[in-house]
């Protein structure tokens, strides 16, 4: 047994790795915080989404049959326009021969514009009660609606009966729905329409409060004389017929722009307003019918010598920003402009903000879904085509007459690179003493500072192993110690395990027996977690037999095999000279080396039967180092390979074949997978909550069925599949943060060395073996 010391006598200073990996590791919080900063923003997005859609927390209740004895005679019996001049309640009728237009539910970019087209055409102008959540979406339409003349009034952000809603509810109704208008064309308005209102005589004890609590905050409610009943589709006649006002009265006329099929509205709108126009009618905004109703009231107390000339005063404020007077006069006499106020300051910047963000949000949503719905198409295929070329893999490899040449009977060299395992080497040394398949062992103790290379010498000793020798480096990095590994093997088959890991009695026969074919370069052994017996383990479990094997019994058969596990691999001592050695180029030096195999024209297969039992990280911290460095050193491996995309050959195979899948399947698909659980949670919230859950229940049976059908390959236990439910739930969603950390830090650069995880040493026996 021989043992290499580095030179004592001086202090070592800090390599240039540990002050590499230093940097690395200051670097890594400002990356995770940058991750869970984009789930953030993602989730935001989708909630502003649902929102803007008034599918989330939706109330549509509205209540009937309720007493008004609360609500003052003279305004059950008053016109539609309500406002609170001096605190005190006053109606206001539309003139005889005059009507007010007014619209509910828009914008919709179907509906609206045709509606515009019409009331341009005629010179007609309207009211439109918007729906903050539809402004938000369709800025455009409510800017010209505004520029062509019209005037805007709120119904609400998301069209909910405000008499249900407290008072908090209420302000941010009306302020997120002024913010929209701000945003959109640059105004706040002062009138209001509520949603499911009619006419005044039904105002009840429980709407009242609401109107007066507006009233003095400001606004005017509009109520309706006339209304077409437009939504129930009667047709256009009916529609005519309804809206037409009784005995030459004026009237506050109800249409809808939005809220359905509005087709019939469209076409009986034009006809109604030449029809009224032929009976002598005249059309205005609310507040233009106000200002004439107030010059009729000044007119008659002029008539009558009651303070002539005096004008109804009075507070009509301008929404949120509290500015101006309203009613008759306001806005120096332009009607179609009295209840809109220019918005400014925090107002409008806020207002073009929301703006922005729901566009954002409009253009993402349906993106993400779109994305998502290739992403399942894709993950649905790879599983089928993983269930039909693992079944394929299984059959060819366990049939009778199935060899890969000459039993290979020559002993190997098993390389086990070592830092600070002290908990672990004892047993991984036990288990290869019990080797059916005759090795030299070569233990690389990488600088350990907790006595690995003792305790490895006392091991062999203790087991009286004389086929062991101990090298000890400098601190170099996994890589370099798998060179000197290789370096100094005695035999042309290398095998290389972690040394956390042991190997079954006739791990090391299996794996070998495929170099009988003279194209084999390199072997994937089986790993297995070993401490299985914690949630995050039995998630790692799953993980690896499902994942891991079934994968790589695809790529085995398409020649494009990404990954030999550290844990367990073996390859042509030659082959592995050749293509440089292990290279600290990546954080995954074992992708690498496969990577490289191929492109030399070396055919990399899996042997199923050689098992390797590892160690598991025990704690989420851990689990997020490791899959950080795996998924990082992945795409580290892809981009220097990325020549093999327009080689020829192996290497153009791997290229074209393997590569793809890799990017497809390891990087792409399982960034977008934890949306298939965040798209079921939205539509549980903002859709349907029945139709969401089994979909998703769908999607989980399929995957349970491939992961019965993988442990059934690998003769596990189907018990542990009972963690699959939470393993999607919370285990995905883990693994997307850190491929998103990990993208983050492919964009911004950054390196990190060989990442040592703490070990327990519970993996003493390779479990399960005979």
């Amino acid at each position: 047994m021989a043992t290499t010391t580095p030179p004592r006598g001086r202090r070592r200073a800090p390599s240039r790795m540990t002050r590499a990996a230093g940097r690395a590791a200051a670097l890594q919080k400002p990356r995770v915080i940058l991750a869970l900063l984009l789930l953030l923003a993602l989730t935001s997005v989708m909630l502003l989404d649902g929102y803007l859609r008034a599918e989330v927390g939706g109330d549509e209740r509205v209540r009937s049959n309720a007493s008004s004895s609360k609500v003052p005679d003279k305004v059950i019996d008053g016109g539609p326009i309500l406002s609170f001049r001096n605190g005190r309640a006053q109606t206001r009728s539309v003139p005889e021969k005059t009507i007010a237009l007014t619209f509910d539910d828009g914008p919709n970019p179907d509906w609206t514009p045709q509606i515009l087209k019409i009331l341009e055409e005629n010179d007609v102008p309207g009211t439109f009660f918007v729906v903050g959540s539809m402004v938000s979406r369709y800025p455009g339409i409510v800017n010209d609606l505004v520029d062509q003349g019209n005037e805007v009034g709120i119904h609400t952000f998301t069209h909910v009966d405000l008499s249900y809603q407290s008072d908090a509810r209420i302000k941010r109704e009306m302020a997120q729905t002024q913010l929209a208008l701000a945003g959109a064309a640059g105004i706040t308005t002062t009138l209001f329409r509520a949603p499911y209102s009619s006419e005044t005589d039904a105002i009840d004890n429980y709407s009242w409060p609401v109107y007066k609590k507006l009233g003095a905050e400001g606004y005017t409610s509009v109520f309706v004389d006339t209304d077409s009943d437009d939504w129930k589709r009667p047709g256009v006649s009916k529609i005519i017929k309804w809206a037409t006002p009784s005995k030459n009265k004026g009237a506050s006329v109800l249409f809808h722009d939005a809220g359905g099929e509005r087709s019939q509205t469209v076409e009986a709108l034009g006809t109604y307003i030449r029809k009224m126009k032929a009976k002598g009618y005249t059309f205005t905004t609310i507040s233009g019918a106000v200002q004439q109703a107030d010059a009729e009231d000044q007119q008659a107390d002029a008539d009558a010598g009651a303070d002539a000339g005096a004008q109804p005063g009075g507070q009509v404020p301008g929404g949120p920003q509290g500015q101006g007077a309203g009613g008759a006069g306001a806005a120096g006499g332009n009607g179609l402009q009295a209840a809109h106020r220019t918005a400014t300051g925090t107002t409008l910047y806020e207002g073009k903000a929301l703006v922005a963000a729901v566009a954002v949000a409009e253009w993402t949503v349906p993106g993400l879904a779109t994305g998502l719905a290739v992403v399942g198409v894709a993950v649905m295929g790879r599983f089928g085509m993983m269930l039909v070329l693992a079944r394929r893999h299984y059959r060819r490899r366990n049939r009778r007459r199935f060899s890969w040449g000459p039993t290979v009977t020559r002993p190997v060299s098993v390389v086990v690179p070592a830092y600070n395992e002290k908990e672990c080497i004892a047993n991984t040394l036990a288990s290869l003493a019990l080797s059916t398949h005759p090795i030299e062992i070569i233990v690389v103790d990488d600088g350990s500072t907790d006595g690995t290379s003792e305790i490895s010498r006392e091991a062999a000793r203790s087991l009286g192993m004389t086929n062991v020798r101990v090298i000890r480096q400098e601190n170099a990095g996994k890589p370099a110690a798998l060179n000197n590994g290789v370096r100094n093997a005695g035999h042309d088959i290398v095998v290389m395990m972690d040394g956390d890991t042991v190997f079954e009695a006739d791990t090391v026969r299996h794996l070998v027996q495929p170099f009988a074919d003279p194209g084999v370069g390199a072997v994937a052994g089986n790993a297995k977690v070993g401490n299985r017996n914690t949630i995050i383990g039995a998630w790692q479990h799953i993980e690896y037999v499902m994942g891991f094997n079934l994968d790589r019994r695809m790529y085995d058969l398409l020649r494009c095999m990404p990954t030999i596990p550290g844990a367990i691999g073996a390859f042509r001592r030659e082959a592995v000279l050749a293509v440089g050695g292990m290279s600290e180029d990546t954080l995954a030096e074992d992708t690498d080396i496969t990577i490289a195999m191929h492109r030399e024209g070396w055919r990399v297969v899996y042997q199923e039967h050689a098992k390797a039992w590892t160690e598991a990280p025990g704690s989420l911290k851990q689990l997020w180092s490791q899959r950080y460095r795996w998924s990082y050193g992945t795409m580290q491996a892809l981009w220097k390979h990325r020549g093999s995309l327009t080689d020829k050959g192996p290497s153009g195979r791997f290229g074209r074949v393997g590569m793809p899948l890799v990017v497809i399947f390891q990087i792409v698909t399982p960034v977008f997978a934890p949306l298939i659980d965040v798209f079921t949670v939205y539509s549980m919230i903002f859709i349907d909550f029945k139709a969401s859950l089994l979909a998703w229940l769908a999607v989980l049976c399929v995957q349970l069925v491939c992961a019965a059908y993988a442990f059934r390959l690998d003769r596990e236990k189907y018990r542990y599949l009972l963690m699959m439910p939470l393993q999607q739930l919370a285990y995905r969603q883990m693994m997307y943060l850190v491929l998103i950390h990990s993208c983050v830090t492919a964009l911004t650069g950054g390196r990190l060395r060989w990442q040592k995880l703490k070990r327990t040493g519970e993996v003493g026996t390779p479990t399960g073996a005979s």
